[in-house]
């Protein structure tokens, strides 16, 4: 009979999911560019330091696909992959743009991916 363990990256990635659907976390962001931009690598960045702060864990490492266009209602997925390769959906969302800030909210998916065995 096989039993099933939960890791601790994955109980992790679920403390992450639980506390930002709890606390709900947002992020805001001034960016150089004369169209307000956010560059997917400083986008992961912030979502991660941004996840830590909401859940009191250690600063995850989230990759995004794409730059952030600072524009109200855009909507991009990013991922967070845990030490074990397990993974969490995590969606980003535009707010506002004020000037040259991107303000978004974050939220992560409610279920975690295991890593592939």
């Amino acid at each position: 009979m096989a039993i099933a363990r939960s890791s601790a990256a994955t109980w992790s990635l679920s403390v992450i999911a639980a506390g930002v659907l709890l606390a709900g976390c947002s992020g805001s962001v001034s960016v150089g560019d004369s169209e307000p931009k956010l560059s997917k690598e400083k986008l992961g960045t912030t979502v991660a330091k941004k996840l830590a702060a909401t859940t009191g864990q250690p600063t995850p490492d989230v990759t995004c696909p794409e730059d952030l266009v600072g524009k109200v209602g855009t909507t991009t997925r990013c991922k967070l992959t845990a030490g074990d390769g397990s993974t969490l959906g995590v969606s980003v969302t535009v707010t506002s743009v004020v000037d040259k800030q991107i303000n978004f909210d974050i939220k992560a998916d409610d279920t975690v991916t295991p890593a592939a065995q």
